[in-house]
């Protein structure tokens, strides 16, 4: 039967052809980056043959990188990332608030979101010290170690048994992987309503962290103010939790939201 002629049947022809591309990258995520054609055809169930020829356009057109077998994301969709964030309402209330943090402190200040079961950097206004943390929009980061993870799971108790429920691999000798131990810790960022870490991330590194919420007293994200431990000690993070946690309400409240404590 033929259908050149027909308005509806051509219409529809493109978006069939979107739904198998989005499938395809729907098939990556943060736990599984990179992939052969052959766990692209395993993972989405489309014809190995529709696979080899999408993911050859999509390479073409820089919407795909591939490297020897392994192929991923391409680079160029994180100029659309980037666009498409950048006109968040989020983004845009924290990363003033950002900088008054950096500026008082003379630390890095860095706002985070949960994406996929981790931790990913949205947001930050780097210090000016030489001697710095590794950190950067985009940054990729276990959740159960370091103060950010700790605050982001104290208002998600589905996610925290989700954590607790597999192993916790060490990320240094001060990773808390003692499952028992790490619950009454979150359960004591909650009571707090901040936490404070040193080393457990990255050695000789400390964080202080505080949530933000949204209008259904959700956690948006978690504030956080990080750097060296010889800069900050545990007692200096002390003395910044009121500005910290001051900050971390400005921005709730700035954004309409309400803390469920």
């Amino acid at each position: 039967m033929r259908t050149d002629g027909d308005p509806d049947t051509a219409k529809r022809q493109p978006l069939l052809v979107l739904s198998k591309i989005r499938e395809i990258l729907d098939a990556f995520s943060l736990s599984r980056p990179s992939m052969t054609l052959g766990e692209l055809h395993q993972a989405t169930g489309l014809p190995t043959s529709t696979v080899q020829r999408l993911v050859s356009n999509l390479v073409a057109q820089e919407l795909l990188d591939r490297s020897g077998d392994q192929i991923r994301i391409g680079v160029k969709m994180a100029f659309w990332a980037a666009t498409a964030t950048k006109g968040l309402d989020v983004l845009a209330v924290v990363t003033p608030v950002l900088k008054e943090i950096r500026d008082a402190t003379g630390e890095a200040a860095s706002f985070f979101r949960v994406e996929q079961g981790y931790r990913v950097c949205v947001a930050i206004a780097e210090t000016e010290h030489a001697l710095r943390r590794n950190m950067y929009v985009g940054r990729i980061v276990p959740l159960p170690a370091g103060s950010v993870g700790r605050v982001l799971l104290a208002w998600n108790p589905e996610l925290t048994e989700q954590v607790l429920a597999g192993p916790i691999e060490p990320m240094t000798e001060e990773t808390v992987t003692d499952t028992a131990v790490l619950r009454e810790l979150i359960h004591q960022a909650r009571a707090d309503g901040y936490a404070i870490t040193a080393g457990e991330r990255e050695g000789s590194a400390s964080g202080l962290a505080a949530p933000v919420f949204d209008s259904s007293a959700g956690v948006v994200g978690a504030l956080a103010i990080s750097g060296p431990t010889l800069r900050m000690p545990r007692e200096q993070c002390e003395k910044w939790v009121d500005l910290l946690v001051g900050k971390a309400e400005k921005v709730t409240r700035t954004l309409g939201g309400r803390n469920s404590t």
